[in-house]
């Protein structure tokens, strides 16, 4: 089933303001807010729906890469949220990342008032797939090995007792105001509320361990150079029993295709033919990315001329059609001729039929080129 407008979600336009679309997520989550909608399974996946939405539209990047490419531009190996990598979303990474868009409606988080730790989450991990021309046509799956921070088998943790587990240690500074209370990340915990326990052998100070997975990615259709894809939850782990771990951003590259050449959604190929092919005509069979599509050149044709195979190309990644195969003809003339061949042309060239006669209505290459492309 497609997914919702992220924009639709919020309930604003696409040339909303920061402010405007901040205002209308809080105006949205507090509405579906499970304090305030208990036991409500429809209200907690709107609520959830929101938070999406606004992790997207409230980051530039993400915003610019969401308007050019849709909720394609967030694909990854998983299949849930784009916004949050696919990785499936939880009460927790909500809160621990908007918690302060909420202000004091509900007096301080999910599930009752009071402070709530930040949890911690793990490191992004980023990789490289190249694909293929025919790859990107199709979509497919690919399976990497990943080195990944995880935590070990037996490690345990304990509440900081530096900050008692809130992730924060409170200053109190005199200044000409009066005395200033601030907040500030714990220096014992890092902010995340625990502390190692147990250490087992041949881990790192933090009781980590780096173990290599295999990772399935699915890749959509028509991705480009360059596009970013994110694997939710396949990063490296952070230490602390509520920690998250961090993704795998997936750096897309093409690898060049020996014949042929991509513009866009369209392909280009060039198809050399002989004399005889040109004057007499003929049939060629041709590999596009889709399989093996034969042409007919018709008696008479130019060096130069376009044939155009619509929606032979790639699919968009925004879902808006698929482009064509674009074949140019290349009349190939031969460097060395037998004798006999070059009495024959001898002839050719005083025959008034042999001679050059473009038609006023031909038009040139560049023409030609210009016409696909009105």
């Amino acid at each position: 089933m497609a997914k919702q407008d992220y924009y639709e979600i919020l309930g604003v336009s696409k040339s909303a303001t920061p402010a405007e679309i901040k205002k209308a997520y809080r105006k949205m989550a507090i509405k579906y807010h499970p304090d305030k909608n208990p036991d409500d399974k429809t209200a907690e996946e709107k609520f959830k729906l929101c938070a999406e939405a606004y992790e997207v539209l409230s980051d530039d990047n993400k915003k610019a890469r969401y308007d050019q490419f849709g909720h394609a531009a967030f694909e990854g190996g998983q299949g849930g949220h784009g916004g949050f990598g696919g990785g499936g979303m939880n009460m927790d990474d909500i809160f621990s990342q908007f918690g302060d868009i909420f202000g004091g409606a509900f007096g301080g988080g999910f599930g009752g008032g009071g402070h709530r730790q930040a949890r911690v989450k793990g490191s992004n991990l980023r990789i490289r797939v190249k694909l293929t021309l025919e790859e990107i046509a199709n979509g497919v799956e690919k399976k990497v090995k990943v080195r990944r921070k995880v935590q070990a088998k037996g490690v345990t943790y304990k509440t900081c007792t530096t900050c008692n587990g809130s992730g924060q240690q409170m200053r109190v500074t005199n200044t000409i105001l009066g005395r200033m209370q601030t907040a500030t990340t714990c220096s014992t915990c890092h902010g995340a509320g625990e502390i190692l326990n147990n250490k087992p052998n041949g881990t790192d100070a933090q009781g980590m361990i780096i173990n290599e997975e295999t990772v399935s990615i699915n890749i959509p259709q028509g991705v480009t150079e360059g596009v970013q894809l994110k694997v939710g939850g396949k990063g490296n782990e952070a230490p602390g029993k509520n920690s998250i771990p961090g993704d795998l951003l997936v750096l897309i590259e093409e690898v060049q295709h020996e014949t042929l050449k991509r513009e866009g959604s369209n392909i280009h190929y060039d198809l050399y033919i002989n004399y005889s092919e040109a004057v007499l005509g003929s049939s060629k069979e041709v590999d596009t990315v889709s399989g093996k599509v034969k042409i007919k050149i018709e008696p008479g044709t130019q060096s130069g001329k376009i044939l155009r195979l619509k929606g032979k190309g790639l699919p968009s990644i925004e879902h808006y059609g698929t482009g064509d195969f674009l074949i140019h003809i290349n009349v190939w003339t031969p460097q060395v001729v037998s004798k006999e061949q070059k009495q024959f042309f001898e002839k050719m060239m005083e025959d008034e039929n042999f001679s050059p006669n473009p038609q006023k209505n031909d038009k040139s290459f560049f023409e030609k080129v210009k016409d696909m492309f009105s």
